[in-house]
């Protein structure tokens, strides 16, 4: 259950990869919890790959069966996510871990109406 008091700019107290490699739990100490699917993660990476370098985002399609081979933090700030299909270049910032657990069905919506427009 949430705080009261939310921090700010919540920092994770845990961050654990299922068995199977296709969920990863993220929790905050500001009380949420979110299990983020790995097909998820892959299809908002923060990379310039995905983030297609300021421009439109690239709607990458066909990663339902991509599981995550690797967490690796990265500083204080941040963890690499390595996925199955080689792709490993997006930096996932606590924040925006947390801004894609908070905002998850807003965020997956767009990205299945967008994949529906290009004909997934």
């Amino acid at each position: 259950m949430p705080s009261d008091n939310p921090t700010p700019n919540p920092w994770p107290s845990e961050i654990r990869l299922n068995p199977a490699q296709d969920v990863l739990t993220v929790a905050f100490d500001d009380g949420s919890r979110f299990d983020l699917a790995a097909e998820y993660l892959r299809v908002e990476s923060p990379s310039a790959e995905v983030r297609n370098h300021g421009g439109p985002k690239t709607i990458v399609l066909g990663k339902k069966h991509v599981t995550i081979a690797n967490v690796e933090p990265v500083g204080n700030y941040a963890v690499r996510l390595s996925f199955s299909d080689g792709h490993d270049t997006g930096l996932y910032s606590w924040a925006y871990l947390h801004q894609l657990g908070a905002e998850k069905d807003r965020i997956w919506g767009d990205y299945l109406a967008a994949a529906a427009k290009k004909g997934a």
